[in-house]
């Protein structure tokens, strides 16, 4: 630091303003500028091992996740959580923990918390790839934490998760602002947290525009592509089959692309369809482009990572909306 004042012309107090305070420091902009050339100059960097002792602070932050090499989702949620740290000048450090499938991915969970502590980090994110209710290690206690596309199961941990009924409340008034009446649809009794919120939006959407609720256009298979096969069969065979179709996710809305084809039923002058996900690798790809509610994943990221920086918010499980992506399946 020396050498940088002496190279720059000005204070190591000037110096050590520039760098731990530059918005408010009261430097001309023209003198930090200086001083910014003479680090470049000289090489020097800071040490940030002998700031965060002083400080009692790391100026990082701990982001563990689960699946992140198989999701479609985990770039997104990684980057709205990087963005966020970087705009507070915090760094991010990333564990993936794998499979929750896996036999020791409790253990491997355990320990990503037991190593972030011995770093001293500032707060933890943990992730779940997949919108479930999760026991975070004890561990975590220790330190500012909250959980990501999860909610714990008593609550006492601050959360972030999608909308899950607003975008099917969503999802099937649109469909309904196009015209239709007799909207199906597709769902699973996969033991999650999103198939009651979904099944419940679009059933608050039907009672809301004052439509009947047909039990058999609601449809319970798996939430897959050949789950959305086996439920579009059964659908397009009913006497009255529908005009439309709300599916739990867009993997089902694919499969229920491939029998309407098969039944040269037209996608959307015969039936409609909208989803939930926006899966990039599906929803632009199918033909025509799949309608669909999108998951907040980078918005989730960002809040995540905002109310560890927030020491002033309480733990409160928090939603954030899905919007609708309109392309082309769905016709007035």
């Amino acid at each position: 630091m020396h050498d940088v004042a002496q190279r720059a012309g000005v204070s190591q107090t000037t110096v050590s303003l520039v760098l731990n305070d530059p918005d408010n420091c009261g430097i001309p902009p023209a003198t930090q500028q200086r001083v910014h050339q003479a680090i470049r100059d000289v090489g020097y960097r800071r040490n940030r091992l002998a700031r965060a002792m002083r400080l009692s602070r790391t100026d990082t932050l701990g982001f563990i996740a689960d699946d992140l090499a198989t999701t479609p989702y985990a770039n997104q949620m990684i980057q709205g959580a990087q963005e966020a740290a970087w705009a507070a000048g915090k760094l991010l450090l990333i564990v993936n923990t794998g499979s929750v499938d896996d036999a020791d991915h409790r253990d491997l969970e355990r320990a990503a918390v037991d190593q972030l502590l011995e770093r001293q980090v500032d707060g933890i994110v943990l992730a779940a790839m997949y919108h479930r209710i999760i026991e975070p290690p004890p561990a975590m206690s220790e330190v500012r934490s909250v959980l990501l596309d999860a909610r714990s199961s008593d609550g006492s941990m601050a959360s972030v998760v999608p909308d899950e009924h607003q975008a099917a409340y969503d999802a099937t008034s649109h469909l309904i602002a196009a015209g239709h009446t007799r909207i199906a649809h597709i769902t699973t009794d996969y033991p999650a947290p999103a198939p009651p919120p979904r099944r419940a939006g679009y059933l608050a959407a039907l009672a809301d525009h004052g439509l009947p609720v047909d039990d058999d256009l609601l449809v319970t298979n798996l939430g897959t592509t050949g789950g959305g096969r086996l439920a579009a069969a059964e659908l397009l065979a009913r006497p009255a089959p529908p005009t439309a179709v709300f599916c739990y996710n867009d993997q089902v809305a694919m499969g229920v692309y491939q029998v309407a084809g098969e039944a040269g039923v037209r996608i959307p002058d015969d039936l409609a369809v909208v989803g939930i996900d926006d899966q990039a690798l599906i929803a632009g790809q199918l033909q025509p482009a799949l309608t669909t509610m999108r998951l907040p994943h980078h918005e989730m990221g960002q809040w995540a990572v905002n109310w560890l920086l927030d020491d002033e918010r309480e733990a409160i499980e928090h939603t954030i909306a899905c919007p609708l992506v309109d392309r082309d399946s769905v016709r007035s």
